[in-house]
């Protein structure tokens, strides 16, 4: 009997093995792209050892050198293509415990939180630097040596302009960057108010960090998905065990986390995220006093959205009807892959049809099932590349 190759260090070992099992279709760029990782991975296991040895000499030496840097990596390609498994691969197998894997706008949100948490610090006297973003950069590096990036997007101009500054506080500190991304660096930000001001962090990240194009022919998250049940009916253990099975599927098996997106001043609650996907109950979105506005935050975050336990909808719930209208028609707009499990099909979700009300509900179901198409499919596809 062959011995099976031991892919704890490798992630091109563990592509191989899971080919050879059959659970995975050969594919070349990925084989590349997993060389590349796993020379990160080396060098990581490389400068390990000299970072221990030099840990003292760093407290007492201010002139010691550090331990020689590790160049990361930046993935990027189109959707479907492999990214997400190569990462989590990669992520699974690197050699440090001060390691952390989040989605960019997450980690970007964690960042202006405490640099707003340093604000107030200063301004009750409990520390006297002015600049937030050393120490801000300090105890992210303390936390995490190694950072994984899933869905680098730069999307807003406040992001754009924190990002030179702090990136070049965590290389300097020996911070090592992997990161997936739908466009190559230099497209980051393309279009974006005062991009200029952007371009230095660009330049930054190409020193620190070696590009690969991962150009699969093969859309996998297409194939995978083309199949899977998105509107489940009706209520009960069987839909809440099919849409566990969807929701495995879309996010690899990736355990989804709470989450929050930010609007103005407070936050919308995510109960899990993963990557783009979120999973929300009828509840969370349509019992709470959430607006167009709301649910635009959220479709502009997130482009694959679960909505579980939607309920027949009676003159006693008007106004959570209201707020599903304009769900849907957010999500729809904005073309969102949306999955539902409801007590009834979209036809029978409305119990009275009357008014204003009922002539936009008919505009809701229509929606409903055309979200459900293989040509709704293919334009989210165009859109969320």
């Amino acid at each position: 009997m062959e011995a099976i190759p031991d892919y704890t260090h490798s992630v091109v070992e563990e592509l191989k093995v899971k080919t050879a099992a059959g659970s995975l279709t050969p594919d070349r760029s990925q084989l590349e792209v997993a060389a590349k990782l796993d020379r990160v991975l080396g060098d990581l296991r490389e400068a390990r050892p000299a970072r221990k040895q030099s840990a003292l000499g760093w407290l007492f030496a201010k002139g010691s050198t550090r331990p020689s840097k590790v160049r990361g990596l930046y993935i990027h390609g189109s959707v479907g293509r492999g990214k997400t498994m190569l990462m989590e691969m990669f992520f699974k197998k690197a050699a440090t415990d001060k390691k952390r894997r989040v989605h960019f706008h997450e980690f970007m949100a964690d960042v202006h939180g405490r640099v707003h948490e340093h604000r107030m610090r200063l301004k009750s006297g409990q520390t006297k630097q002015v600049d937030p973003i050393p120490p801000v950069a300090a105890e992210i590096y303390a936390e995490a040596e190694l950072l994984c990036f899933d869905e680098f997007s730069v999307t807003d101009i406040t992001d754009a302009m924190i990002l030179a500054r702090l990136f070049n506080e965590l290389f300097s500190l020996g911070c090592v960057l992997v990161a997936t991304s739908n466009v190559a660096p230099e497209n980051l930000y393309k279009d974006g108010l005062n991009r200029g001001l952007f371009l230095p962090f660009i330049d930054l990240l190409q020193q620190h960090v070696e590009t690969v194009s991962l150009e699969s022919p093969t859309d996998y998250r297409m194939e995978k998905l083309a199949n899977l049940p998105v509107y489940v009916t009706p209520l009960g253990p069987q839909a809440d065990a099919a849409m566990e099975a969807t929701w495995h599927q879309v996010t690899d098996g990736e355990r989804g986390m709470p989450s929050e997106v930010p609007r103005k001043g407070r936050v919308i609650k995510v109960p899990s995220a993963v990557g783009r996907a979120a999973r929300f109950r009828f509840a969370d979105l349509c019992e709470r006093p959430l607006g167009a506005a709301d649910y635009l935050a959220i479709a502009e975050r997130f482009d694959s959205i679960f909505v579980e336990q939607i309920p027949q909808l009676g003159p006693e719930k008007r106004n959570e009807t209201k707020r599903f209208i304009n769900l849907v028609d957010t999500l729809y707009d904005n073309a969102v892959r949306l999955y539902v499990s409801a007590a009834a099909a979209p036809d029978d979700l409305l119990t009275e049809r009357r008014g204003t009300e009922g002539f936009e509900f008919d505009r809701t179901v229509s929606r409903l099932f055309e979200m459900r198409s293989a040509d709704y499919a293919a334009v989210h596809a165009q859109r969320h590349p």
